[in-house]
């Protein structure tokens, strides 16, 4: 992990209780003789999120109705970490910091994460963009109760479900770095699929939980086309705002992905491609960064 990632060591579950005590019910004893949790439990994956983010963000408030996705914290911090990067190699290698910095994050769903992550560690401003109403709600109230969010975070509703920028980008815009977590499944069924492969494979299931921890609303999972449609799309649309915008970025969770996503940014012709690789455990993979800058446009 990232150097800067406050998770890229092994969680210190005993001290996350103090500040975050629901934890403590959702502590397990791995056959190793360790303390873990129930991955497999959505309460406690959700609760460990929210410790996380109490224990090493100072977020006091956070949560969201549990039929959304519960994303990773150390996994999204990564990505943020990532760009920060890519940002400062546009300034003589310093990250840069500060509101002047402006992001929008695309589908940002009722956690409100990539802003809570990126104005905690840089102070960076953000805009969410979401579909959903109910959602966008909910990360209103995550950034309203928090004191250290309501200034740097707003909210745009996405009208137009099969539009990625449309309508969201403004004429007075003028955006650092888009990021974007895209729906990876191209079906309600493909998404079960996947939860049921992920449950096989995790090795703390609590031998008495019955419930999924399949999560997530449809539009947070599924979209027409999956995770390649949704990223063409978002290609596609990205050469209107070129001068709106210095760094286009998505998350791409497929390598075998790439090969129809890199045809798609040729016809757009951007001025700079870049693939920054992303591991957090044992999972690998990919956020796609292209800008129709050049360097000396995009230096700060």
């Amino acid at each position: 992990m990232h150097q800067r990632n406050k998770n890229k060591d092994k969680y210190n579950l005993e001290e996350m209780v103090k500040t975050s005590p629901e934890l403590a019910q959702y502590i397990i004893i791995t056959p190793a003789k360790s303390k873990s949790i129930d991955f497999s439990n959505p309460r406690a994956v959700k609760a460990l999120n929210r410790a996380i983010l109490q224990h090493y963000y100072g977020i006091g408030y956070w949560d969201f109705p549990d039929n959304n996705l519960c994303p990773a914290i150390p996994g999204r911090a990564e990505y943020i970490h990532l760009v920060s990067d890519l940002l400062a190699k546009d300034n003589a290698g310093q990250v840069p910091k500060g509101k002047g910095i402006k992001c929008l994050d695309i589908g940002t769903g009722a956690g409100c994460v990539y802003p809570i992550i990126g104005v905690t560690e840089y102070g960076w401003s953000f805009i969410g963009s979401e579909v959903d109403k109910a959602s966008i709600q909910s990360a209103e109230k995550i950034a309203e109760d928090n004191p250290s969010l309501v200034q740097n975070i707003g909210f745009r509703h996405q009208t137009h479900p099969n539009h990625i920028f449309h309508k969201i980008i403004r004429n007075e815009d003028l955006f650092d770095i888009t990021i974007c977590n895209p729906p990876f499944h191209a079906s309600l069924e493909a998404a079960q699929r996947g939860t049921s492969r992920k449950n096989k494979n995790l090795k703390t299931k609590s031998p008495n939980n019955k419930q999924s921890n399949f999560s997530g609303q449809h539009h947070e999972l599924v979209f027409k086309g999956g995770e390649v449609g949704f990223i063409k799309i978002m290609i596609q649309e990205s050469k209107r705002y070129a001068y709106k915008v210095k760094w286009f970025t998505t998350l791409v969770s497929k390598e075998n992905h790439m090969k129809t996503i890199m045809k798609a940014l040729k016809v757009v012709k951007p001025a700079t491609v870049e693939t920054l690789e992303l591991a957090t455990g044992n999972k690998k993979t990919r956020i796609l960064a292209w800008s129709y800058l050049n360097k000396e446009d995009r230096k700060y």
